[in-house]
């Protein structure tokens, strides 16, 4: 093997469950250690054994992790991860350094080059381990994290989700889901530009985090879907304080963002491609809940579009509303057509805030 090669046991990575680690070190030997480990961990593992070869293995396989070996010939451990870390296709990948050396020295030389995370040769393998999943999860919910408002993204959503579904089914715990949307949000941004719209969302967010410190039971779950789009995830005993609580903080919140004439008017005035004024009104929420008292599901997908639906029929009121889902599963045994039927009863009228 030359001193540049990339090995993969097995042939190309076929990405697993878990991930595809880059292990960079000069000792063939460890190298081997450590992937036979990780393989064992469900990831997938790209060897090599100096920098040259660490680079063309990034670039053929773009892992999700880099153990990085700090002595090797001629480019070292440091160099490289300085490199890494310069180069906009890599800067964010996380990278766990290995090092025969315990001095302080080389661990702050490590963590200035840009290292995640340091561990002296000889290591426990358990350990290890430990810490490139650590440093996965906190990258991935770091990459999933709203630069706005904080609040984790989609992916994070749906585990959350996925958790409460797998809870009520293993141990019977309920969950409501509230589905958020900002009212007349696209009017702010063609008044007052998107600065006061990233405003608002700011503003939105901060009302639906402080709705749920301190409620009573189990921590419920923010996430920011997107654009004007929030969603919470809570017991069905929770969902009344937050979103009560939620439309008051917002309202309060919101209204030292607007000009004094269209607080004072209660609406925007903005004019058509004909010229004409029209009336846009204020910023309102409209929250769509579904909740597992009434519906079972298996999948998170349903559940998200079963708490849109609501989130559509709320809307259809003008100003802050809440429209809970009062349908129910049909009974067991009744068949798909019974099932059928029950998805098409109308909407009942959604309960008010």
């Amino acid at each position: 093997m030359t001193g540049h090669a990339a090995d993969v046991s097995g042939g190309s990575v076929a990405r697993g469950s878990d991930g595809v680690i880059l292990v960079v070190d000069d000792d063939t030997d460890v190298a081997a250690l450590v992937a036979m480990n990780l393989r064992f961990e469900r990831f997938d593992v790209v060897t090599a054994h100096d920098a040259r070869g660490a680079l063309a293995a990034i670039e053929r396989h773009r892992p999700d992790l880099v153990l990085l070996d700090v002595m090797m010939p001629r480019v070292d451990g440091f160099e490289l991860c300085r490199q890494l870390r310069a180069s906009p296709l890599t800067a964010a990948l996380p990278i766990i350094m290995l090092t025969a050396k315990d001095l302080s020295a080389d661990r702050i030389q490590g963590l200035t080059a840009g290292a995640d995370d340091y561990i002296v040769k000889p290591f426990d393998v358990t350990e290890l381990v430990a810490r490139v999943k650590s440093t996965l999860r906190r990258n991935r919910e770091m990459r999933d994290v709203s630069p706005l408002t904080g609040l984790p993204g989609n992916t994070r959503i749906l585990e959350a989700i996925s958790e409460r579904i797998v809870a009520r089914q293993d141990h019977g715990w309920e969950y409501a889901v509230c589905y958020v949307d900002l009212d007349n949000f696209k009017t702010v941004n063609d008044v007052y530009g998107f600065y006061r719209g990233d405003q608002m969302l700011t503003a939105a967010a901060g009302a639906l985090h402080s709705s749920t410190i301190g409620v009573a039971g189990s921590p419920p779950f923010l996430g920011h879907i997107g654009g004007d789009d929030f969603l919470v995830v809570c017991t069905p005993e929770q969902v009344r304080p937050i979103t009560d609580r939620a439309i008051t903080l917002f309202d309060q919140a919101s209204r030292v963002l607007y000009d004094p004439a269209d607080l004072a008017r209660g609406y925007f005035e903005v004019a058509d491609r004909q010229g004409r004024l029209r009336r846009h009104g204020l910023l309102t929420l409209s929250i769509g809940v579904t909740v597992s008292t009434q519906r079972q599901f298996d999948d998170h997908r349903a559940v998200v579009a079963a708490a849109s639906e609501m989130k559509s029929v709320a809307k259809r009121t003008e100003g802050s509303m809440v429209a809970i889902d009062r349908r129910r599963d049909p009974e067991p045994g009744r068949g798909p057509a019974a099932r059928h039927q029950a998805a098409l009863q109308p909407l009942p009228d959604p309960d008010t805030p």
